[in-house]
């Protein structure tokens, strides 16, 4: 199977970004990938809770998921997209970061919350706290598919080994980690994080991501580290996205899984024990 990771610089403008996903999307298929991932926050990246509340929708209206799906369709391709921000119904008011896996046909087949929130003080001036907004997910997530069984993720999950170590356990090939990585920490640790979630999982990882400066018609512009990463079970990177918007592509093959598990054996050495 080839995978097309979709590398994205969106605004805060729903509409706007969903042209530009399409348009990336159709390249992806056009370049022989029949599995294609796209970012996290593919409809919206905002640090304004205001300008999220007038824009962001619950999932049953949101027009990227339904255009998206309908593409997926007409293509004849597997769809990850990487994350939507979304309406709950959630008493406090606040937003799932939610990710989709969209099958060749149109339908959703898997949907995960994200389940870590970025609350971080990154630098005196760089300041997040995502659970402000969003509420966080409670339920790992493992989707079969004909080419792979796929274990679900977003971007701060990524710093959570147990999550990965979970989901290889339950029989994960590959792990996807759709991000809008802060540039910062992704300049120090990104690349770093997902080799080692693959190496230790003896898994592909799948990280599609956003790039640049974010334009924003409210709030604080951001900036993400880009990079979009496809990663081997033995720990090659196999795809770089660099820092502009594009695709990347990278062959996807459950027997390199299943080579790089027999080398080492690890997920069938966990040991109980003691302490601290």
């Amino acid at each position: 199977m080839r995978a097309g990771l979709v590398q994205l610089s969106v605004s805060d403008d729903p509409v706007a970004n969903l042209k530009v996903t399409r348009a990336l999307v159709r390249e992806a298929a056009a370049g022989g990938a029949g599995f294609v991932l796209t970012p996290e926050v593919t409809n919206c990246l905002s640090s304004d809770r205001a300008h999220q509340a007038r824009v962001l929708v619950h999932e049953e209206a949101d027009a990227t998921l339904a255009t998206l799906a309908a593409d997926a369709a007409a293509l004849g391709i597997w769809l990850l997209i990487g994350s939507l921000g979304l309406r709950t119904h959630d008493a406090d008011g606040r937003f799932a970061n939610r990710s989709f896996l969209v099958a060749p046909d149109g339908r959703v087949a898997a949907r995960y919350d994200k389940i870590h929130m970025f609350d971080v003080d990154v630098s005196e001036t760089e300041v997040y706290r995502e659970s402000a907004g969003y509420r966080p997910g409670t339920r790992a997530v493992l989707a079969e598919t004909p080419f792979a069984r796929i274990g679900m993720t977003v971007c701060y999950d990524v710093r959570f080994p147990h999550l990965y170590r979970r989901l290889a356990k339950a029989g994960a090939e590959v792990l996807t980690v759709p991000a809008a990585f802060n540039h910062l920490t992704g300049a120090a640790h990104w690349e770093s994080l997902l080799r080692a979630r693959a190496i230790e999982n003896g898994a592909y990882v799948l990280a599609p991501a956003q790039c640049g400066t974010h334009a924003a018609h409210n709030g604080r512009p951001r900036r993400t580290h880009g990079h979009s990463l496809a990663v081997a079970p033995w720990g090659e990177v196999l795809a770089d996205g660099g820092e502009a918007p594009g695709v990347v592509f990278a062959e996807i093959d459950r027997a390199e899984v299943a080579r790089a598990r027999g080398r080492v054996p690890s997920l069938g050495h966990d040991r109980p024990f003691d302490g601290p």
